[in-house]
């Protein structure tokens, strides 16, 4: 039976739950943040990023993925594992995620160890910035401290992500803009773009620059001539646009190879090629062709300023990455419901 509280006291009641929810987004970001309440945060998700990497060494690419699909939507808040419910549409089914993002499942195994080993402790959120941390890591790439401390949206927009997130086909004029609504700076652009070292992309996202770009019913004239026969063989018109190709070079390695497929036109996404063929971006190309330490040093940087987007709105831990906790509210509606059903 549901408690004889007089209705000013449950307000009450609800009023200080909704003000310690608020109270879970004051949280400041820092390095060590589980050292006390879960010192094996870090090491429990870098073994579940290896175990998965074994089984699918693509899972790395689509790990670190996680990282910039969420925080660029509202801040690093893991909406974007949200699943859809019927009041919801998230954001997995976005333009830029449906058919593209995959691997949800390596963070739903860190989250179910998290949970065994320190209950209710560790984000989604943060899960996800270590997870892309070791995916680079793993990969050969440079290693860095994560700030951690986030908390877990209660919400997700499939809207704000459609509104948001780039297409294959995006030049480096609209990247550069998107970037600095986020504080990031042309170097952080071509830094980031460089977590296509490791990957695949589908033919989906390049049969236009194979037989119609921008409209002229011609190839792409920036791809290197033997190169852009190779992705005719791999993705004819007509073909399977769901094929997969590589990102660059070496693909299962995160190094500067990407930078250096650039400079010789063979990158695979327009939005990579044209990083080599705008005035703003080049040089930083050029550089990180040649040097890859510089290469490194520059994507750490920008991963951590990324990793430092938050959107301001009431979080919290989820027990499960893919729904929010119930709320105060939402039990006491079921809990009227259920007196209102045994009378």
């Amino acid at each position: 039976m549901m408690s004889t509280l007089p209705l000013a006291q449950w307000v009450i009641l609800l009023f200080f739950f909704h003000k310690m929810l608020i109270l879970t987004t004051a949280t400041e970001l820092k390095q060590g943040f589980y050292a006390e309440t879960c010192p094996g945060a870090e090491s429990v998700v870098r073994e579940v990023m290896k175990k998965a990497m074994k089984r699918d060494p693509r899972n790395a690419a689509s790990v670190m993925r996680f990282q910039f699909h969420d925080c660029f939507v509202d801040g690093c808040d893991a909406s974007l594992l949200l699943d859809d419910t019927p009041n919801m549409l998230g954001e997995k089914l976005s333009l830029s995620n449906i058919n593209s993002l995959r691997s949800y499942e390596v963070i739903d195994e860190a989250k179910e160890e998290l949970e065994n080993l320190c209950p209710g402790v560790v984000s989604c959120a943060d899960i996800i910035i270590m997870a892309s941390r070791d995916a680079v890591v793993l990969t050969g790439g440079p290693n860095w401290e994560v700030k951690l401390g986030r908390k877990d949206s209660l919400m997700a927009s499939q809207e704000d992500s459609n509104k948001i997130m780039p297409s294959p086909r995006a030049t480096a004029s609209a990247l550069i803009d998107l970037f600095s609504e986020f504080d990031l700076s042309v170097k952080d652009l071509v830094a980031l773009s460089g977590s296509h070292s490791i990957g695949n992309g589908r033919c989906f996202s390049i049969v236009y620059r194979l037989y119609n770009q921008s409209g002229t019913g011609k190839p792409d004239p920036a791809m290197e001539p033997e190169y852009r026969e190779k992705l005719d063989k791999l993705c004819p018109i007509g073909g399977d646009e769901e094929i997969i190709g590589d990102l660059d070079a070496t693909p299962h390695v995160f190094d500067n190879q990407y930078f250096k497929d650039l400079v010789s036109g063979r990158g695979f996404l327009n939005s990579d090629q044209t990083l080599y063929t705008n005035e703003w971006t080049r040089e930083f190309v050029q550089n990180f062709s040649s040097n890859q330490e510089e290469f490194f040093n520059a994507f750490v940087e920008g991963m951590v300023k990324m990793g430092d987007l938050q959107s301001g709105r009431p979080g919290e831990i989820r027990q499960n990455c893919r729904v929010v906790n119930q709320r105060p509210m939402e039990i006491l509606i079921e809990t009227l419901d259920d007196e209102l059903i045994e009378k």
